[in-house]
């Protein structure tokens, strides 16, 4: 762990969770790796969320029908008991979309940032895409396989070899072990 990162949280909602509509594959053990790494932070965590925008239009407002069930399920919205304390401490942003750039704030502070650390769910949609922003940008990125969740094996690993082609110039690829025991 080194002083300079960002910690990028990215949709740790309870849809994702055990039973949740669109439960991933291990939610529960990626919210246990993020944990490690904010008991370690003294700074530089972000949370964000999806939120369906009610205004959205074109292809956002055929997802916000499809989705309707969970986009008004306050249960399914909510951010993980787990990180109740962590909320306290640390900004929640909301998007309307999958990448977590999309939020001036979020981008703001990973500019700022020497390296941005990217976990949450889902690896294949919402982490993909804010992976994809952070290199747009030029920010180098840290995908800690252990704390993301993807919906299945097949689309973890996937998202992992797309993401080895860009390894090790604009990304690297990391357990949170690996990521704990690096270099101050």
């Amino acid at each position: 762990m080194k002083k300079g990162d960002l910690l990028l949280v990215t949709d740790m909602q309870k849809v994702y969770t055990k039973g949740g509509k669109w439960e991933c594959l291990n939610t529960e053990g990626a919210a246990e790796n993020i944990l490690k790494i904010i008991s370690r932070k003294k700074d530089d965590v972000i949370f964000t969320r999806f939120i369906a925008d009610p205004a959205a239009e074109r292809v956002w407002a055929d997802y916000n029908k499809k989705y309707a069930d969970v986009n008004e399920d306050s249960w399914s919205n909510e951010m993980m008991d787990e990180f109740a304390p962590a909320l306290k401490k640390y900004p929640l942003y909301t998007k309307s979309v999958y990448s977590s750039l999309a939020v001036p704030q979020v981008l703001e502070a990973c500019r700022k940032a020497e390296r941005v650390v990217i976990s949450g769910v889902i690896a294949e949609c919402c982490v993909l895409s804010t992976v994809f922003a952070l290199i747009d940008q030029g920010i180098y990125t840290i995908y800690l396989t252990d704390a993301v969740s993807g919906l299945d094996q097949p689309k973890e690993d996937g998202t992992v070899l797309m993401l080895k082609g860009l390894s090790p110039l604009h990304l690297r690829i990391m357990t949170t072990e690996e990521y704990l025991s690096e270099e101050k």
